[in-house]
Parts: C-alpha cells; sequence; structure tokens
C-alpha cells in the first residue's frame, strides 16, 4: 500500500517485534463466518450452548454470517446468557419489550409546555435528532426522507437517556446503536442489545472522560511495551497523550472501515477470546503497520492527527486483525499487566456506577 511507503529523512529504528516472536504466531488464516447450520451444533435439544468457549473462538477467527448475527450478538453482547433455553428467551423477549414500552412512554408522555420546562429533556432530544439524520444515511437501510428506521433509531436514543438519565445521550451513541437496530431489526431486542453494550461503553462517555483517559493510558503502556521506540517517537513529539487514537477507542473504529466490516470486527471484539481489551491492541497494530511512515515523516501532532483521520477506509482489517492477535500472544501476562483494572470495556461491578456515569448537567 502506497500508506506503508515512507519517505524517509533519516533511519527509522526498527520494529523490535518484526522479524522475532511475532513471526511465529502470523498467518493464522480467518475463517469463513459463522452460519446458521454450524450454530445449530452450538446448541442442545433445548437451546443451551454447550460450549460458549469453543463458539467465541469460532468467531473470533471467522465473525458471524448476517442472517446469523440477530441471534448469536444477543450472546456476544450478554443480553441472553450462554445457557438460556429457547423458552427462557422468548419469555425473556416479551417481558422486555413490555419493560421498554413503559420507559419510552415516559418521555413519550411529555407535553409541549411541560418540555418547555425541561431543559435537559429539549437539549438530549435536539442533539439526538441532530445526530440521527446524520447516521449512516448513504446505507439503504437508513437513507432516504421519513425513513422509519431513522426515526426507530431516534426513540431508542431517546428512551435509553430516559433508562440512564445519568448518562444520558452523547454523540458517538448513534454510530453504536445504528449497526444493532440494522443487525436485529426490532425495536424492544435493539434498545436492550444497546443497553448491554452501554455496560461495556457507558464510560466512554462520561463528562469528564475518566473512561477514555484509562484507555488512552493503557494504550500508551502496550506501545511503550510492544514498540519502544514509536513510543519515544510519540514522547519526543508530545504525542504521548495518545488522543489521535481518541475516535478508534470512543466508538471502536466504527468510522474506519465500511459497514459490513465493522461488523465483523465488532463481533470479534465482543467475543473477548483473548483479551477484552483487544480493541487496544487493534491500535497497537494499525500504529505499528504505519510506523515507518509516521517517524520517517517526521509528524507532528497535528500531522499524524490528519494522516490517522485520512485512514478511514485504507485499512486491511483482516491484516490488522492478525496483527493483533500476535501483539496479545506476544504481549501476554505482560500485556494485560500494563492495562490497570476496571478499564472499559470491562464491565462495571455495581458499587462502580455511580462513580462511572457521573456527569454533570452538560451534554456532550
Amino acid at each position: 500500500m502506497d500508506a506503508e511507503i515512507a519517505l524517509e529523512e533519516g533511519p527509522v529504528p526498527s520494529d523490535p517485534l518484526e522479524f522475532d516472536k511475532m513471526t511465529l504466531v502470523w498467518g493464522k488464516p480467518r475463517q469463513p463466518p459463522l452460519g446458521s447450520e454450524e450454530w445449530a451444533t452450538f446448541l442442545d435439544s433445548e437451546g443451551r450452548v454447550m460450549d460458549s468457549k469453543a463458539l467465541k473462538k469460532r468467531i473470533f477467527y471467522g465473525g458471524v454470517e448476517h442472517t446469523t448475527r440477530r441471534e448469536v450478538w444477543p450472546f456476544l453482547l450478554g443480553y441472553h446468557a450462554y445457557d438460556s433455553t429457547y423458552a427462557e428467551r422468548e419469555y425473556l423477549k416479551s417481558s422486555k419489550k413490555s419493560e421498554y414500552e413503559t420507559v419510552r412512554q415516559q418521555w413519550q408522555s411529555i407535553s409541549t409546555e411541560q418540555a418547555k420546562r425541561f431543559t435537559k429533556f429539549r437539549e438530549r432530544k435536539g442533539l439526538i435528532d441532530k445526530d440521527v439524520v446524520r447516521t449512516d444515511r448513504a446505507l439503504s437501510f437508513y437513507d432516504g426522507d421519513d425513513n422509519p428506521n431513522v426515526n426507530i433509531l431516534r426513540d431508542i436514543l431517546l428512551t435509553y437517556s430516559f433508562y440512564n438519565f445519568d448518562l444520558g445521550y452523547c454523540q458517538g451513541m448513534s454510530d453504536l446503536l445504528s449497526p444493532i437496530l440494522f443487525v436485529m431489526e426490532d425495536e424492544s431486542e435493539s434498545f436492550w442489545c444497546f443497553v448491554a453494550l452501554m455496560e461495556r461503553l457507558g464510560p466512554n462517555f462520561n463528562r469528564d472522560q475518566n473512561g477514555m483517559h484509562s484507555q488512552l493510558f493503557a494504550l500508551s503502556k502496550l506501545v511503550e511495551l510492544l514498540d519502544c521506540p514509536l513510543h519515544n517517537y510519540f514522547k519526543q513529539n508530545d504525542c504521548l497523550n495518545y488522543f489521535f487514537c481518541f475516535r478508534w477507542v470512543l466508538i471502536q473504529f466504527k468510522r474506519e472501515f465500511e459497514y459490513k466490516k465493522t461488523m465483523r470486527l465488532w463481533e470479534v471484539l465482543w467475543t473477548h477470546y483473548l483479551s477484552e481489551h483487544l480493541h487496544l491492541y487493534v491500535c497497537v497494530a494499525i500504529l505499528k503497520r504505519y510506523r515507518k511512515k509516521i517517524m520517517g515523516e517526521h509528524m507532528d501532532f497535528d500531522t499524524l492527527l490528519k494522516f490517522i483521520n485520512e485512514l478511514s477506509g485504507h485499512i486491511d482489517l483482516d491484516a490488522i486483525l492478525r496483527d493483533a492477535e500476535a501483539l496479545c500472544i506476544c504481549a501476554g501476562e505482560n500485556g494485560a499487566a500494563h492495562i490497570p483494572p476496571g478499564t472499559p470495556p470491562s464491565l462495571p461491578t455495581e458499587n462502580e456506577n455511580a462513580l462511572l456515569y457521573a456527569q454533570d448537567d452538560e451534554v456532550l
């Protein structure tokens, strides 16, 4: 790729892992996606997943066929328990639909006069209205005027802002919900899958950005571990905050890949097969893939940020997943030790919820 050809103005320190340990684990081929017939082999007669670890490994290496995602994604997101039966899932669907409609009714019942005196609701509703009409409109599922799916996207986000009023709505959440609604094609089921995802990614949207800072700090420690010369380069050029990776982490590379590839990446990340923080190793993999260009052209922060943003649509997903897997294996326990406990997307404990979702009266 042209983007990988460095216009070297001076010697670039070699990649410490380029010809070392990583070659031992590179080259594991991607498999075909999990289809409906194979999916059925993971279930017993009552619908329980018999070997969740084997299922996660299978999805990690191959992803899921689109027609099967509607059944599989709720398990990966934690909405369905792996040991739940068909009957239990049907009951859950019915009860959760009633619960969703109750929460939705809360904001739908707000009158015009009441809204005039409800600043927080007006602000959030205005932000959601503005964002949903800009979310994935090039996709046929969301294109056109008065598209019903855009209205459902809006209704789910407004309902979530009442379900989790402390966190509310922040820009970027519509990007995370869009593929879920596209896959589930059901308003209530999409809402609860989104709720499950936000249990992990909610800290990304904290007003004080503590969730994002903790992940970028962990990323800096991983780069220091896996490519010290590149880390030192960032340090010398005032790039040590790793803010150029902010968008990658915030919405899980949603704008870096085309829609189909984003869904494939997400289901790989959701398996937590090698690490619940594989998204950070994906960041390291991308940076290492372009390290010669970054260092050879002596990019400062502004140039680097522009370069990173322009990579959108030009990253080889399969190669990056292979590299991220290799990096994760190479880092091993050292890598895990460099990621502070509680770093998203780990699930918060009950006692942490109040802290994780603390937010002042402003919306992002």
